[in-house]
Formats: C-alpha cells, sequence, structure tokens
C-alpha cells in the first residue's frame, strides 16, 4: 500500500456521484439508462436517484478485476481502516471471500482443516476447488444449544494427525458471537507453515471498539472474509477481504475472485462500503459505543423476564470472549421452542429476530438500532412471557439437537455436485 490517506476521503462514491451528474447521451449498459426505462412501480418505491447511480464500468469509475484508480484507492484506505496489508471489495457477498480463500490455498487432492460448523459457502469451496475436508467438532454447549467454536487443543490433534494440510479455515465469531481462542489457534497453524483462513462474517465492527472481541488479523490470521453488510452501514451483499503476511499467494487470489465475481458489479454496492468505510474510521468508536450501551440495556432488561436468559461469556473451551451485540435469548423455560416465539414475534408483536433456534432466539444490536426498537424488544417479551406462564403446567422445552458422534479425523471424499449413483 502507499502511504497514510486521510480517512476523510470517499474516492469512489465521490467519483459515483460524478458521474451521476453528467448529461452524456448513455448508449452503454444497463438498459434502464439512468432510470428513465425502469418500470413506475420500482421507481416508485426506490425514487430515481438510486438508478442513476446504477452505473457500469466508466473509466472515470475504474475496474474491480483490475483496480487503478478511485477502486485502488477505496481498497487501500480500507485496508487502513480494517488493519490489513491488502483489502478487496466484495460484491457476491461473503460466500465468494470464502470460495475464493479457499480456491486460492487448495487444488484438487488437497486437505484443508475446519469445523463443521462451517458456512454453506466453504461446503461450495470444497466442491469448486476438489479439496478434501478434514473436519474437526466446535464445542457444543448442550444447555444453549449453541455450537461454539474449535478448541486449539483438536485442532492440534488434527494438524497431528494431517501434517500435510494446505490450510486451516475457522469461523469467528460464531452467528452467536462467540468468539474462540484465535491467536493461539493461529500460532499452531503457522507451526506447519500453511495461512489460517477466517470467517469473520459477523465481526466486522470488532476494530472499532476495545470492548468488542480482538479482531481476526490482530489474532494472526492470514485472511480473513468480513461482511460488512452485516453489521456496518453497506449494502446487502457488500463484503470485504482483508490479507496480511505472506501465506497468502495474491495473484491467486486474485484469480479466484474473478471466477467467483461477476463481471458487472454493482457501485452501489462498491460505494457503499467506501462509505462504510469512512463512517467507522471517523466515527466508529462513538457509533459503537452507543451500540453497545443499547445492547447492553437490552441485556439488563431481558434477563429481568421471568423465563428468559441471555447469554453471557461463559470462558469454557470454544468460548473466551463474546461480542455483546449479540444477544441470544433462551426461552424454553417458556415452553415453547424458538421457531414458534419468532411467529409470535414477527406475525403479532412487530418484532423480527435475526436467528431462531430450538431453544433460543438470536437479535442483533448494530448502529442502526433505536430505543425505540429496543423497548419494543422488551415489551415484546413481556407479553410473551407472561402470556405462557400465566398457563398451567408450563412444560419446560428441552428438546435439542442429537449430539454428533465422535469421528476419526480420517479425509472425507472430495465433494461433488453430482451425488453418487
Amino acid at each position: 500500500m502507499s502511504g497514510i490517506k486521510s480517512q476523510v476521503k470517499m474516492p469512489l462514491l465521490d467519483a459515483l456521484r460524478d458521474c451521476t451528474n453528467k448529461s452524456n447521451a448513455p448508449f452503454y449498459a444497463p438498459g434502464h439508462k439512468l432510470g428513465v426505462g425502469i418500470s413506475k412501480p420500482l421507481s416508485d418505491l426506490l425514487g430515481i436517484a438510486v438508478f442513476r447511480a446504477d452505473l457500469p464500468e466508466l473509466p472515470e469509475l475504474d475496474n474491480l478485476f483490475a483496480p487503478e484508480g478511485v477502486i485502488l484507492e477505496a481498497q487501500q484506505l480500507a485496508a487502513e481502516a480494517f488493519g490489513a496489508e491488502f483489502t478487496w471489495f466484495l460484491t457476491n457477498g461473503s460466500t465468494c471471500g470464502i470460495v475464493a480463500a479457499i480456491l486460492a490455498t487448495c487444488s484438487q487432492g488437497d486437505k484443508i482443516i475446519l469445523p463443521r460448523n462451517i458456512h454453506q459457502s466453504a461446503i461450495s469451496g470444497l466442491i469448486l476447488s476438489g479439496a478434501i475436508p478434514i473436519f474437526v467438532n466446535p464445542e457444543y454447549d448442550a444447555n444453549w444449544d449453541i455450537a461454539n467454536c474449535i478448541t486449539p487443543k483438536n485442532l492440534a490433534i488434527a494438524l497431528e494427525q494431517h501434517p500435510d494440510a494446505k490450510a486451516v479455515m475457522v469461523v469467528y465469531p460464531t452467528y452467536h458471537g462467540v468468539c474462540g481462542n484465535l491467536e493461539e489457534i493461529a500460532q499452531l497453524t503457522h507451526q506447519y507453515h500453511i495461512p489460517l483462513l477466517v470467517d469473520e462474517a459477523h465481526g466486522a465492527h470488532f476494530n472499532f471498539h476495545p470492548d468488542l472481541p480482538r479482531t481476526a488479523l490482530s489474532c494472526g490470521a492470514d485472511l480473513t472474509v468480513q461482511s460488512t453488510h452485516k453489521v456496518l452501514g453497506a449494502m446487502t451483499q457488500a463484503s470485504m477481504l482483508h490479507v496480511q503476511g505472506n501465506y497468502i499467494n495474491i495473484s491467486r487470489l486474485n484469480r479466484a475472485l474473478q471466477l467467483v465475481q461477476s463481471t458487472s458489479p454493482s457501485y452501489l454496492l462498491l460505494a457503499s462500503l467506501d462509505a462504510a468505510r469512512q463512517q467507522m474510521a471517523l466515527h466508529g468508536e462513538e457509533l459503537m459505543t452507543r451500540t453497545l450501551m443499547l445492547a447492553e440495556t437490552a441485556r439488563s432488561r431481558l434477563s429481568e423476564i421471568p423465563g428468559l436468559s441471555v447469554l453471557e461469556l461463559l470462558n469454557t473451551p470454544g468460548f473466551v470472549s463474546l461480542d455483546s451485540t449479540r444477544l441470544t435469548v433462551k426461552i424454553s423455560d417458556l415452553g415453547l421452542s424458538g421457531f414458534a416465539v419468532d411467529e409470535i414475534l414477527n406475525e403479532e408483536l412487530g418484532v423480527t429476530a435475526e436467528l431462531p433456534m430450538l431453544k433460543h432466539l438470536t437479535f442483533i444490536i448494530s448502529l442502526g438500532n433505536t430505543e425505540s426498537d429496543i423497548d419494543r424488544l422488551i415489551e415484546a417479551f413481556m407479553t410473551i412471557s407472561h402470556r405462557n406462564l400465566s398457563r398451567k403446567n408450563v412444560k419446560r422445552n428441552d428438546n435439542q439437537l442429537e449430539k454428533s458422534p465422535h469421528l476419526p479425523l480420517s479425509p472425507s471424499p472430495p465433494l461433488s455436485l453430482v451425488p453418487s449413483p
């Protein structure tokens, strides 16, 4: 990267704004031609400005696959803000970043060590690369019905049994905000001179407040993929991939990203990444302080409602820190499943959760939430609690998934798009 740049700048967003103000006759795609040809119901919903900014790779807007102008500058600014050496903007979500990470480190028949609670995009990466998965079970908490992270101990066993593995991939944090001992995992991985790849989709905000868990890069990860849209101010599908150190072949990674990203990237998504980076670089700690206060208020008030428990830091194997902006609420004492509570919340009480499960629901508190949102969440759970605990003979919901049997760490066969006969 070049020298330190001012985080006030938004080179990509500014270039897009300048292009929307031009009056050139548009003889290029997309076919709606700056919104003139868009259907009225759609323009009524979204307004015309969004379509004026829906532009192709004009000379002023650079090229995502060979950046040398405003995209390159925007990615360099993002690398500085997120603590990386190199950053790539992703318009196909973190899914394409995870797939590209595997393609960039593994070829047909290569082994890669990864947890069984990996995202489905990693499975796609295994299929496309032909890599052989060596699965390690994450730590399972039966009380909460939550899969946490893998432990350094179990990773060490996998590495000892498969010293020819080409990479390790882990989830950090989990969907529930649980973080494992990533620093020790990185040290173990590097003893075998292979890269540590991290699915950090739910941790894009970690670098902007001291009370949040450490970032994957600060723990020693070589490549990490973050869903900027999940917790920050970017649009859906807008993500980033960050790299540091010498374990990742940059040329191979670039080729992999070209395989899995559209050749017609959305500049709306790209500009939203530039804007989200600037917002967090300038105001991130302030925004996250407010977010953490909202989350703590919700956590405290929910914990006082009969029949509810809120996940706290347990400091058990596979669980050494917690993103407190994630609220995981156990509802099994209400005699209902998380799916039933989710339906009541959404259809009757005007509250929508991120993730319902058998025993709990998970809620994301982010910079876009308000005190009013928290009040509605609390009132909704008070209603459900009163309604169900006032019934006689409420039966606790003790349902849980069957624990996975212990399996030897033998290579699984390469995965295929074509089912076996």
